[in-house]
């Protein structure tokens, strides 16, 4: 089964005690589509400016991504400029310019409609909304924001977690969402808005899966270098997303391995800038991966 993502596709400038690069190809679309196309075909939908360059272009068509509703507008390029502080917890945006992001209305195909996988990345509710309204019986939405959103659209993104699987977000953005202190308090209210289950991503302490039926808590993959932390979040997502589409089903056991392959893909993710780490990655390289994971939480 393929997936459709929809999302930004960036040009971003990256600083952390580890170097500095400019204008990496990135965006929440680009970081989990690096992932989940290892594990099915991935329908990609975003726009881009006319000084985005052709080499990316190039790239991304080499790779088993859809860009048939990927836009080219006049216009600049979407770009972020970020830095991280020594603990690479801090996140500071330096810069933002949404260039033709800013007016972007999504259209997609008659077969696009029908694809049953569908990852509203980081974005506007609104834009998500309306791109929800055009898919037809998807059996998997899930649902990623931040707390700009939580802060200036709750109404909004309220109403549109009615109409989703799978909520993804922060231990920050959960206790933001749910003005609850307590994780597991915040994640029982989240519940209540509406979804069937909701991820929460706690970066290097792991992550944590609440449904009404079963919780599952799994720890972060041990990663000795991390370089860039810049769309390990997305990653996860294109892991997490990537294996259900693959088996087709949506159980509780398969559910929990998917989480672990998000682990996994959130790992790779984090050891070099941008997708360099990712951007060749292969689904061997997964397993063995997973075979030393499985090794280091057994007991």
């Amino acid at each position: 089964m393929s997936i459709l993502v929809l999302g930004t596709v960036a040009l971003d400038s990256i600083q952390t005690p580890s170097g500095k690069r400019t204008n990496l190809l990135g965006g929440s679309a680009i970081h989990f589509a690096m992932i989940a196309k290892l594990f099915t075909c991935v329908s990609l939908v975003s726009v881009i400016g006319e000084d985005f360059p052709e080499d990316y272009l190039y790239l991304l068509r080499n790779k088993n991504i859809d860009l048939s509703s990927l836009k080219k507008e006049k216009g600049s390029n979407f770009k972020w400029e970020v830095r991280y502080e020594k603990d690479l917890d801090s996140a500071i945006t330096l810069k933002t310019e949404l260039g033709v992001f800013s007016r972007f209305i999504p259209s997609i195909s008659r077969l696009q409609r029908k694809i049953k996988y569908v990852f509203l990345a980081n974005g506007d509710p609104d834009l998500q909304d309306y791109l929800l309204k055009k898919m037809i019986n998807p059996r998997l939405i899930c649902l990623d924001s931040m707390d700009y959103w939580i802060k200036h659209k709750r109404r909004k993104l309220l109403k549109l977690l009615k109409n989703i699987h799978v909520y993804l977000a922060n231990d920050q953005e959960a206790r933001l969402l749910s003005q609850e202190d307590n994780l597991i308090k915040a994640a029982k209210t989240i519940l209540e808005f509406g979804p069937q289950m909701i991820l929460i991503k706690k970066a290097e302490h792991g992550a944590i899966l609440f449904s009404k039926g079963f919780v599952f808590s799994l720890p972060a993959y041990p990663v000795e270098n991390v370089i860039d932390p810049t769309g390990a979040g997305d990653a996860f997502a294109g892991g997490f997303m990537g294996y259900l589409a693959r088996v087709d089903r949506i159980s509780p056991t398969e559910v929990k391995k998917a989480v672990v392959y998000g682990t996994i893909a959130g790992s790779f993710n984090i050891e070099d800038f941008g997708i360099e780490r990712t951007l060749n990655l292969t689904l061997r390289d997964f397993k063995e991966r997973l075979i030393r994971f499985k090794r280091i939480i057994g007991f």
